[in-house]
């Protein structure tokens, strides 16, 4: 398709500038860009980008007159496209290709006039890559993350309705079949085009639904058998309505019908439940019922709880701002929110030096700038390309961003040679260069990415010394104008990998988690003594005092999303390679939301305290996990650079979780299911975590 605009336009209508213009957009947008997804979703993106294509083609054309007006663009708009990444995968993926799209206009020849002949060409260069994408490219779709979570919904469905049935706990291949549906919901077993990144009602809400489906999967294949004794039929009516609601999820996600009925009914048969394990008033609910029965009460409420969330984020999902299921406030903050104000709610979290999208958008946006600047001071010949190596070389991390330009230097200078050959053998005669060209843009797209960055940049070398022969009288030194530019660009590309966050995201992630597990156990030691007591503290009493530890898993989310994307750091602190620890992220990021849901759902009023066993046991408990969450974070923290040795870091465990205090009410129980599942968490991230002996005695004196 590039090369059936540009043909078009050279050929047919004698406009080189247009047909400039049409071959590059297809080069940047099929090329550069990298939006996931299947041919169909990628020609909706780039159709709907249309208008952003024409608005950077025209400000680079008006720009470009001047020097420091060229600059001053390239610096913001650079920094705009890259940062508009926290969207989620589309906008990150096509931010490379529209650089260039701005890039491209902002050198010689600096002609306003010849605007509307751009625009022709780009329009014309999008139309056809959008029906190329649209016709020829029909591969199969995955599944979308609302089918996924569907079925992880109906495996839950099963499992409650056996758990109902038969009252023992799930058999080794129901476990088995919950774990496959939750880790199927994980983002990295999830293509990128169908995980919900973006930051609007609908996407947060089904990232929502996963998430407590995940939830609900694990509680009901780790609920042990039921106990016999005690008011079994309520704990029953419980786990069938919320394989009922399951269902309901299920149609929801598929079909668009609302759960509303099947949540009222769960919200009823939880009630009960909660009353009949509370007591009679004024009468200890330990009096009544063993403690057994209290634990399997409270672990069944834990799971009606995630039941409830999974359909009331389901109905957000499909339904938006319309949603028919009653939603709690303070876990759905963003259901009444407009649009505009949840985007900002997302760029503010990621305005700071902590946010990866902040570093990388720094980061290449200062390297075109000095690009930029470099090549309009110094009048460089053919500057465009210094700012696209630039561009296409600059890594997150500095080893990869080195490894990088050798690679790109080698395949370049072989490309060039290769160049040299060709413009010297077949001279002026632009039927040649016209036959070989599309043959060797078939050639460079197909093999380019297969073969990595070197073979890429050396077939490029080849593909713009054909274009630009039947642009102008072609002669030899195009090719060595080719390696120069490289060159420079690489160069600018090092130095600002070398000042601008060097290590990329492994780093930034190991902070970033350590910061959440600290914020959670604050929250952890205030709720279990909140519970204690009876009494709720101002900070605890209402919802933006999780605003903290929101902002801290949105930032770990960032950090987790570029690590996926970067090679593991050979590196340890010490200079030494080590194997790097083996660590389950999505642990973490788990954790911090079960804190933030398990604290708000145990501060519910009424609040009455705590006999003063129980109290004890209570805060005890907090402490203890607190001091886990204290020593993971201590361990993970990537300041300390104390030797360490591969061993787990906690016990699976927790030595006193299992202590029962006499008569002790179901609040407590409840606080302890909710520990204890925190426990699982940590124990999950800290499978194979270093051991920093400085870290353990810092959280035992805590």
């Amino acid at each position: 398709m590039a090369a059936t605009g540009f043909y078009a336009f050279r050929y047919g209508f004698g406009r080189p500038v247009a047909a400039t213009y049409a071959l590059f957009t297809v080069v940047a947008l099929g090329g550069l860009a990298r939006i996931p997804g299947t041919g169909r979703q990628r020609a909706a993106v780039m159709t709907r980008l249309l208008p952003v294509c024409w608005v950077l083609v025209a400000a680079g054309t008006y720009l470009s007159v001047r020097t420091w007006s060229a600059v001053v663009g390239m610096l913001v708009v650079g920094f705009t496209l890259a940062f508009a990444a926290v969207g989620g995968p589309r906008p990150a993926g096509a931010a490379p290709g529209l650089q260039l799209l701005y890039i491209l206009p902002s050198f010689p020849p600096y002609d306003p006039g010849s605007l509307g002949d751009r625009l022709i060409g780009t329009t014309t260069g999008l139309a056809l890559f959008v029906a190329a994408e649209a016709l020829l490219f029909r591969e199969p779709a995955a599944p979308t993350y609302r089918e996924r979570v569907a079925r992880a919904a109906v495996v839950a469905e099963r499992c409650a309705a056996k758990l109902a049935a038969h009252r023992d706990a799930l058999s080794g291949t129901d476990v088995l079949a919950a774990q496959e549906a939750s880790q199927s919901l994980r983002s990295l077993s999830v293509p990128e085009a169908e995980r919900p990144a973006g930051p609007g009602v609908r996407a947060r809400a089904l990232a929502h639904t996963g998430l407590a489906t995940r939830t609900l999967l694990g509680r009901l294949a780790e609920l042990p058998a039921l106990p016999h004794q005690g008011p079994a039929p309520e704990v029953t009516a419980v786990l069938r309505a919320v394989a009922r609601t399951a269902t309901a999820t299920a149609s929801c996600l598929r079909a668009g019908t609302s759960p509303a009925a099947r949540q009222k009914e769960l919200t009823a048969a939880r009630a009960d439940l909660s009353a009949v394990s509370a007591g009679p008033p004024a009468t200890p609910a330990g009096a009544f019922l063993p403690p057994a029965v209290l634990r399997c009460h409270a672990a069944v409420l834990e799971i009606a709880d995630a039941a409830l969330a999974m359909g009331a984020a389901a109905d957000l999902a499909v339904r938006g701002r319309h949603a028919s299921v009653e939603l709690q406030p303070g876990r759905f903050w963003y259901a009444t929110t407009w649009a505009p104000v949840l985007w900002w709610h997302r760029l503010r979290g990621h305005a700071g030096r902590r946010s990866v999208f902040f570093q990388n958008a720094v980061r290449i946006a200062l390297a075109l700038t000095a690009a930029r600047l470099v090549a309009g001071v110094d009048t460089l010949p053919h500057g465009f390309w210094a700012m696209l190596a630039t561009l296409t070389l600059t890594r997150t991390t500095m080893g990869e961003t080195w490894s990088t330009i050798r690679l790109a230097l080698v395949g370049t200078l072989a490309g060039a040679l290769l160049s040299v050959g060709i413009l010297i053998t077949v001279g002026s005669d632009t039927t040649v260069y016209a036959v070989l060209l599309p043959l060797w843009m078939l050639l460079g797209f197909t093999v380019g990415p297969v073969r990595g960055v070197g073979w890429a940049q050396g077939l490029f070398t080849v593909l713009v010394a054909l274009v630009f022969a039947q642009l102008a009288p072609p002669t030899w030194r195009l090719a060595e104008v080719r390696v120069l530019n490289v060159l420079i660009g690489s160069a600018i590309g090092a130095v600002f990998g070398v000042l601008a966050w060097p290590r990329g995201g492994h780093e930034e992630l190991r902070r970033t988690a350590a910061d959440l597990l600290r914020r959670a156990a604050e929250i952890v030691v205030a709720t279990s003594a909140s519970v204690a007591c009876g009494t709720v503290s101002p900070p605890l009493s209402r919802a933006p005092h999780h605003r903290c530890l929101q902002r801290a898993i949105v930032l770990a989310e960032s950090a987790y999303a570029q690590v996926q994307s970067e090679p593991t750091p050979p590196f340890g602190g010490s200079g030494r390679r080590v194997r790097p620890p083996a660590l389950d992220w999505q642990a973490t990021l788990i954790a911090g939301h079960h804190t933030l849901w398990g604290s708000a759902r145990l501060l519910e009023p009424p609040l009455t305290p705590l006999n003063p066993a129980a109290a004890l046991s209570a805060g005890m408990l907090g402490e203890r996990v607190a001091g886990r969450m204290l020593l993971v974070s201590a361990a993970l923290d990537p300041g300390d650079d104390t030797p360490v040795a591969a061993t787990p870091l906690i016990d699976p465990a927790l030595p006193g979780l299992t202590a029962e205090p006499p008569g002790a009410p179901r609040r407590y129980y409840a606080t302890v299911a909710w520990l204890d599942s925190l426990m699982t968490d940590l124990t999950r991230i800290t499978y194979a975590v270093p051991w920093h002996p400085s870290a353990r005695t810092t959280a035992d004196t805590s």
